[in-house]
């Protein structure tokens, strides 16, 4: 699978594709100004191509101190439940490592059972919780679960 498959940097050139994918995968999507917003603060996009060029899915990352905050992350749907999410998660490691960072951080839904179990095989431990942290529809909020990946840099 990793042989016809490719990482790239993100850039603001790619937001069509990425809007896309956030648009089928999320039930609150980012917009296209929240991207821009990140893109031009320095945040870091990393993607996952298939052989045809097609954006298969992708991670945001802002970087905190010595802490990597994972902002948004997605497996387009014809590509979910094929390995892809651990194939990012591996590269997200690999990154926040590269950087010196002595972990990830994230947030995600009390709801989103199948994205925790996923984080959680990856090594992810819940950490807390965020009350009314995500908006819902018909204005009520869902609080997230925040997780973190800890690692020890060699060297």
């Amino acid at each position: 699978m990793q042989n016809n498959y490719a990482y790239s940097q993100l850039k603001l050139a790619d937001l069509d594709a990425i809007l896309a994918i956030e648009d089928r995968v999320h039930s609150h999507p980012w917009t296209r100004g929240n991207f821009v917003d990140s893109f031009c603060s320095g945040h870091v996009a990393f993607g996952l191509r298939n052989q045809d060029n097609q954006l298969v899915g992708y991670f945001l990352l802002m970087p905190i101190l010595d802490e990597l905050h994972l902002l948004t992350f997605a497996v387009d749907v014809p590509f979910q439940k094929q390995g892809f999410a651990k194939l990012l998660l591996q590269h997200m490691r690999d990154y926040a490592m590269a950087q010196n960072a002595l972990s990830l951080l994230l947030e995600v839904r009390v709801s989103n059972v199948r994205a925790q179990s996923v984080y959680a095989a990856f090594g992810f431990s819940e950490i807390g919780r965020r009350k009314a942290y995500y908006p819902v529809h018909g204005g009520e909020r869902e609080d997230a679960v925040v997780m973190r990946l800890a690692f020890e840099n060699e060297g």
